[in-house]
């Protein structure tokens, strides 16, 4: 955080309210908290970067480095205010303030409202990486003029103050200010303690310093931005509600936060204060079950895997419900073990009228078993061996590779451990992205698993374009028009073989899915192969956003 070390011109000694050796004292506690505020406004503008545009790791990459090269510019910036380093420290707490508290506000109304959030994103970063580089050169100066000690030693206390002042901001995120108060009442708080932290120490520590009228300009700026601050954390509920309806649609049921992801339920006809329409599930912003479709990915990623001794079925995803639905679909299935990361997506699919009717009420089938657990720690901790027993057939029902957190249920190591609880002969069934749209993503899922031991059959399936891919929509009549209009890309795999891609004799009645169809999707995959991909690995992952 501090990279800048500045000494401070000779000046005559302040008059201080307090003893040299406390008001040192007060410096370094408004450095330990300016310095937690500005670790939260990062953290803040990263997290939101990522649930807002996608793809975690490059945001965050471009969040600091563009606000440490601000910084830079803050702190060269800070030489200008040195001769007024008090007032100018007050002006820049308070700017940082709210802007900081501020940020993830007009991020998300510019995501709801523009539906481009990349520029604020930016400007934000730049804004406040410049406001923080500030900080230290003008402390550095009011710590000298209070207690004379040699810039090493000065250094190094605020070195010190600065950088635990940073764990406690990076460990106050996560854990107190995100489940607690949310990201938008979140950043309003932290906004609030930066400015009374930096206003009492100039006020009350340098406030016979300063003129009149700098008294009175700093007291007016800290009271207003705390106005506005107040005002927004008192409209943040209506603002919210407000923005989910620009994202969603009037139609939203439910909106909830749970410990993973933001959850919201639109439409649907399940409960008295359902607005009508068909249901859309959203995870963190992105649709990923729309009742209009649902059916065409879901039957295309079970059915296929089906073919072919299936009493134990364990899902990887699918929290939802809707891949249980179409396994227990088949009465000879003797247990389904459903492995979901989100509990609080379980409990909507069992709970919420409308998605538990879309599921059939698959969570009441006493075969169907809930694990809540990461995919890749469950199947790491189950290990290799004879018991328990294993699987027939694996579903990997999961979001799109080219999500970063999602990447490690993509890798060679993830399929590796899938292949060890698999029954000889079993097959697994993996969602990979659309092969038309994103040929790469999905044919490095293919070399993935290739590279795991697996032998694999891609395909695809159509449906319309609401959000899972890019084809428009085409009815299930002739075999061409699926080619032409896929959306989903699957691939089915066994260990040491390549599996059919046919459906089961026994397969039940299907709402999209037929021999025809399954066929032409094999075909309209295979017009899309890019070949000698390498794999994806822990360490070397090949998706991109």
């Amino acid at each position: 955080m501090i990279d800048q070390s500045v000494v401070a011109p000779a000046e005559s000694a302040p008059r201080l309210p307090v003893r040299p050796s406390a008001g040192r004292f007060l410096i370094l506690a408004v450095v330990f908290v300016c310095a937690a505020c500005g670790l939260v406004y990062e953290l803040e503008l990263v997290a939101l970067a990522s649930y807002l545009i996608g793809d975690s790791v490059t945001q965050a990459s471009v969040v600091l480095s563009l606000m440490v090269f601000a910084m830079g510019l803050g702190s060269l910036l800070a030489k200008r205010l040195r001769c007024r380093a008090a007032v100018g420290f007050g002006l820049v707490e308070a700017a940082l303030a709210l802007l900081g508290g501020c940020s993830a506000m007009v991020l998300y109304a510019t995501f709801a409202w523009m539906g481009e959030s990349r520029y604020a994103l930016i400007g934000f970063s730049l804004a406040i990486g410049v406001l923080i580089g500030a900080e230290i050169p003008l402390l550095m100066t009011l710590i000298q003029r209070v207690s004379r000690q040699d810039a090493g030693g000065t250094v190094a206390d605020l070195f010190a103050a600065d950088y635990v002042g940073a764990l406690v901001g990076g460990l106050a995120f996560p854990f107190l200010l995100l489940p607690w108060f949310g990201q938008l009442t979140g950043a309003l708080l932290t906004g609030a303690v930066n400015v009374v932290a930096g206003g009492a120490l100039v006020l009350w520590v340098f406030g016979r310093d300063l003129t009149g009228r700098e008294r009175g300009l700093l007291l007016l700026v800290n009271v207003l931005v705390l106005a506005v601050l107040g005002a927004a954390a008192v409209l943040v509920d209506d603002f919210e509600r407000a923005a989910r309806r620009a994202v969603y649609g009037d139609g939203v049921r439910v909106a909830v936060q749970t410990d993973v992801q933001e959850v919201v339920l639109t439409g649907g006809r399940g409960g008295r204060d359902s607005r009508g329409g068909p249901l859309d599930l959203y995870l963190d912003g992105r649709l990923r079950v729309s009742e209009r479709d649902e059916f065409r990915y879901h039957e295309a990623l079970v059915h296929p895997a089906m073919s072919g001794p299936h009493e134990r079925v364990l899902i990887l995803g699918g929290g939802d419900g809707l891949a249980a639905r179409e396994v227990l679909r088949y009465g000879d299935v003797r247990s389904v073990t459903l492995v979901e990361l989100d509990p609080g997506v379980a409990r909507l699919a069992r709970t919420d009228p409308a998605l538990a009717g879309l599921n059939k009420h698959a969570y009441d089938d006493p075969r169907l078993r809930v694990e809540y657990a990461d995919a890749f720690a469950w199947l790491r901790e189950r290990g290799p061996g004879p018991e328990p027993e294993p699987y027939d057939v694996v579903i990997s029902d999961l979001p799109d590779p080219g999500i970063t957190p999602s990447t490690k249920l993509y890798s060679e190591e993830f399929y590796g451990l899938a292949s060890r609880v698999l029954a000889e002969g079993g097959r697994l069934a993996v969602h990979a992205g659309p092969p038309a749209a994103r040929p790469r993503t999905y044919w490095t899922v293919d070399a993935t698993l290739r590279a795991a031991g697996f032998g694999t059959s891609p395909y695809s399936a159509t449906g319309r374009a609401s959000g899972f891919g890019a084809g428009p929509d085409r009815a299930a009549g002739a075999a061409a028009e699926a080619v032409v209009g896929q959306d989903w890309g699957f691939v089915l795999a066994a260990v040491g073989h390549p599996p059919r891609v046919e459906l089961p004799p026994d397969v039940p009645r299907l709402r999209s899915l037929a021999a025809p169809l399954l066929e032409a999707g094999v075909l309209g995959a295979e017009r899309t192969r890019l070949r000698d991909l390498p794999p994806s690995t822990l360490v070397h992952p090949r998706y991109a956003g």
